[in-house]
C-alpha cells in the first residue's frame, strides 16, 4: 500500500521528473489533472479519461506515467482487474523502468509495478505460460528491488525500524507467495480438466522447489486421491501427503480455521487403510524430515496385516491353520461345492484335535473329535467324525489329543460335521485299558 497513490498531486506533472517532461499544451494539462482526481475517486471514470488522453496526446511526454495510472485505475475497481494489469504492467516491464521512473518516487512507481504484475498473473483464471513467465520475472524483480530499495538511507525519518524492515518483508513474502502460485498454475490447469496424472508430476516438481510448503502438500495428496482407482500406489503416497500438510499447517483448506479437521481427516485415511493408528506417531515424525515420501514408502493395509498374520499363524501352527482353512472354507456360501469338487476323497495331511467322545467308549470303531481355535478353552462340540478301518485296542479318553490323517468322505454344514475315513495306523491317541466285563455269579443248577 505504500505506492497505491500518484506521486503527482492533482494538477503537477510528477516530480521531480516534471523537469524533464512537459504537457504539449494547456488541454493535456487538463486532461492529466482530471485523470488524477478520478483516480481518487472513481476509476472507472479515471480509465475513460486516460484514454481520451491517450487518443488526443499519445505521444505525451507522460506516456509511461499514464500507463501506470491507468494500472493504477484497475487495480482500484471493484473488483480489481487482474487481467488489465498483467497487460498494462507487461508494457512497462518492458521499458527501460529505471530510465522511465527515475528518482525515489520512480524506485516506489517499479515496486508496485512489480508487485502488481506478479500477484495479478496468478489471479487469472487462465494463465497462459507467457503470462506466467511474465509473473515470475516480475515476483523475482521485486525481490531484487525491495533489497535495493529498502535501505537506511532511503527511509524516512518517521518511519520506525521496524515498520521498514516489515515493509520490506512484506514485498518479500509476496514474491515468494506469487513464484509459489505461478509454480502450482499449471498443475492446477490440469486438475481443473481433471487430469490428475498429468497434475501430479507438476506439483512433486513444485513441491521439490518449495519443500517448506504445505499447501503443495495439500494439492499432491488431493491429485494422488484423484488416481486411486487407476493406480492404487497413490493412496499411502497420498496419505503421506495429507498428514505432512497438517503436520505443518493443520489449518489448511477450512475456512474456519479448525486445526482439528485436515488432521483427523488424514488420521482417518491412515487408520482405514491400516486398520488401526499403530505406526501413526512414526509417520507423522518422518513427514516432518522429508517432502515426499521415501521410494519404498507404503502402508500395509488390513488385508496385508491379516495375510502377514495367517502366514505367521500358518508357521507357527501349520496343523491348526490347515484345518481353519478347511472349516472357513466348508462354512462359506461355496462349501457344498467346495467339498464335492475339491476335499471329497482327497487326503488330507495330518491335523490335531481334541478327543471329544469315542463309539463306543471302548474299543472305539468311530471318534468324535472337536479343534479348539487359538486360545479357546472349555468343552467344544464335536466338527469331525473319524471312521477307522479298525477299532482301537483300549479307550481314548475324552480331552486328549489326537493326531491323525484321513480322508473326508460326507460333510453337513448344519449341524457343521466333516465325516474322514481314517487308518488305524495313522491315527495317535492316547487310550487306556478297557474295564474288565462284570464277572456274573455262576447260577446253580436245580
Amino acid at each position: 500500500g505504500f505506492a497505491q497513490q500518484p506521486a503527482a498531486t492533482p494538477g503537477q506533472p510528477a516530480q521531480p521528473a516534471a523537469k524533464k517532461k512537459q504537457v504539449k499544451d494547456q488541454g493535456e494539462y487538463d486532461l492529466f489533472n482530471e485523470a488524477l482526481k478520478d483516480l481518487t475517486t472513481n476509476p472507472q471514470k479515471a480509465v475513460q479519461d486516460i484514454e481520451t488522453w491517450k487518443q488526443k496526446y499519445p505521444d505525451s511526454d507522460y506516456k509511461w506515467d499514464r500507463l501506470y495510472y491507468e494500472m493504477q485505475a484497475y487495480s482500484k475497481m471493484n473488483p480489481p482487474q487482474p487481467g488489465k494489469m498483467v497487460e498494462l504492467g507487461g508494457q512497462l516491464m518492458g521499458q527501460d523502468m529505471k530510465t522511465v521512473f527515475e528518482g525515489q518516487n520512480g524506485q516506489l512507481w517499479i515496486l508496485d509495478i512489480l508487485y502488481k504484475v506478479a500477484t495479478s498473473v496468478p489471479a487469472l483464471p487462465n494463465a497462459t505460460p507467457d503470462q506466467i513467465d511474465l509473473g515470475r520475472k516480475a515476483a523475482q524483480q521485486l525481490k531484487d528491488q525491495a533489497e535495493a530499495y529498502f535501505i537506511s538511507a532511503n527511509k524516512p525519518a518517521k518511519t520506525s525500524d521496524a515498520d521498514w524492515t516489515k515493509a520490506k518483508n512484506d514485498l518479500e513474502n509476496a514474491a515468494n507467495n506469487s513464484l509459489l502460485a505461478l509454480d502450482l498454475t499449471p498443475a492446477n490447469q490440469l486438475m481443473a480438466k481433471k487430469d490428475c496424472a498429468g497434475a501430479v508430476p507438476l506439483y512433486t516438481k513444485a513441491l521439490q522447489e518449495h519443500p517448506q510448503s504445505s499447501f503443495v502438500s495439500y494439492q499432491l495428496a488431493n491429485a494422488m486421491v484423484c488416481l486411486q482407482k487407476t493406480d492404487p500406489t497413490m493412496v499411502p503416497k497420498a496419505i503421506y501427503e495429507f498428514e505432512r500438510a497438517a503436520v505443518i499447517d493443520p489449518t489448511l483448506g477450512d475456512p474456519k480455521n479448525d486445526p482439528k479437521k485436515l488432521t483427523d481427516y488424514a488420521d482417518s485415511l491412515y487408520k482405514t487403510v491400516h486398520g488401526s493408528d499403530e505406526g501413526l506417531a512414526q509417520l507423522k515424525d518422518l513427514v516432518k524430515q522429508n517432502p515426499l515420501p521415501p521410494d519404498n514408502f507404503a502402508i500395509k493395509t488390513k488385508g496385508e496385516m491379516e495375510a502377514e498374520k495367517s502366514a505367521e499363524f500358518a508357521k507357527s501352527n501349520p496343523k491348526l491353520a490347515l484345518w481353519m482353512n478347511i472349516k472357513n472354507t466348508l462354512n462359506g456360501a461355496d462349501g457344498d461345492n467346495y467339498f464335492t469338487s475339491q476335499l471329497k476323497d482327497s487326503a488330507v495331511p495330518q491335523l490335531r484335535g481334541l478327543v471329544v467322545e469315542g463309539k463306543p467308549a471302548c474299543r472305539s470303531k468311530e471318534i468324535l473329535v472337536s479343534v479348539p481355535e487359538e486360545g479357546q478353552t472349555g468343552e467344544q462340540a464335536a466338527e469331525i467324525t473319524l471312521k477307522l478301518d479298525q477299532p482301537l485296542t483300549g479307550k481314548p479318553e475324552p480331552g486328549s489329543e489326537i493326531l491323525w490323517e484321513g480322508v473326508p468322505t460326507e460333510f453337513t454344514k448344519s449341524p457343521f460335521m466333516l465325516t474322514m475315513e481314517a487308518d488305524k495306523a495313522k491315527v495317535e491317541v492316547k487310550t487306556s485299558a478297557c474295564a474288565a466285563p462284570a464277572h456274573r455269579p455262576a447260577t446253580k443248577k436245580k
